[in-house]
């Protein structure tokens, strides 16, 4: 496939994968380049839904507009950007395991396992714990598909874990990872599929840690529902004690009155058995659900 700038490249243009068609798509998927990052770009012209994933860094979607507006928070203003000084922003995976362990070590299969600092390919919290895994900016991440039809736009990437040797001293499991992002009607499906290559089992603790805003109005005006009943108490390195407590928080949460860095559970299911929480501007509104194999958000 060809590549090119999509710097600027407009939603209601067809892109790659429509050029030369008679009439504009409803779909395109293209693989380019935004200010010297290769960068694909998912394209719902029906919905005006546009999403920008840069797979060699963390393979992120770093970008979610809808109606000309994006979704997804970011500290900076470009891949180029990202790529010279790594910072959290839109969709980044956490693997081999999300948020923090206590130690510079973790246990699976009756044995421990140490973390060896000296590569320093993991990132630490303000109280020096390991946080987030290793692949939060990894470039290690292959693109293996791009591709638009009537249905959607898609891409598809991997990560052959095994195949890194500062990866595997620091988690000696041999995987594949697989993500997929599928834009279709206006949604976005992110898919992960772990292939475990290892004789014994694997332990896992991934996660996204979606950067969501509301643009209609600024932060602290923001509104939180915690859909859930329990309160986790959390040592003062942000450490769960194994401890829960009554949800205290009023409903909604002015998210200007509070830092919260939060760990809940008892979700608060429907009939279908799904927990909801979600976070409200002045008229715009992002929900999340949480299907009943999640039992635990972090907020």
């Amino acid at each position: 496939m060809r590549r090119r700038d999509l710097l600027g490249a407009p939603l209601a243009g067809a892109g790659l994968a429509a050029l030369g068609a008679p009439k504009l798509s409803t779909y395109a998927a293209e693989q380019g380049v935004v200010d010297s990052v290769e960068v694909v770009r998912l394209a719902d012209h029906a919905q005006q839904v546009e999403v920008l994933i840069a797979p060699g860094l963390g393979n992120n979607a770093y970008q979610m507009k809808v109606r000309g507006r994006n979704i997804l928070w970011a500290p900076y203003a470009s891949p180029a950007e990202l790529k010279a000084k790594p910072a959290q922003g839109g969709n980044p995976l956490l693997a081999p395991w999300a948020n923090r362990i206590d130690q510079d070590a973790f246990f699976a299969n009756g044995k421990k396992y140490l973390l060896n600092p000296e590569l320093r390919n993991f990132r630490r919290d303000q109280n020096g714990k390991p946080i987030h895994g290793l692949l939060l900016y990894s470039s290690a991440w292959e693109l293996m598909q791009v591709r638009a039809d009537e249905q959607g736009a898609e891409c598809a990437s991997r990560l052959e874990f095994f195949r890194y040797p500062d990866l595997m001293a620091q988690f000696p499991f041999a995987h594949t990872l697989w993500v997929s992002y599928r834009l279709s009607g206006g949604v976005l499906e992110v898919r992960t599929r772990i292939e475990n290559h290892a004789r014994e089992p694997m332990p896992l603790s991934l996660g996204y840690h979606t950067y969501y805003q509301v643009p209609d109005v600024p932060r602290d005006e923001w509104k939180v529902h915690v859909g859930a009943r329990g309160h986790v108490v959390l040592s003062r390195e942000l450490i769960p004690t194994g401890e829960t407590r009554p949800v205290s928080l009023p409903d909604p949460v002015p998210l200007g009155a509070v830092q919260l860095d939060d760990v809940f559970t008892e979700l608060v299911r429907d009939s279908a058995g799904r927990a909801e929480l979600w976070v409200q501007g002045a008229k715009q509104k992002i929900s999340v659900l949480f299907g009943p194999r999640f039992t635990v958000a972090v907020i």
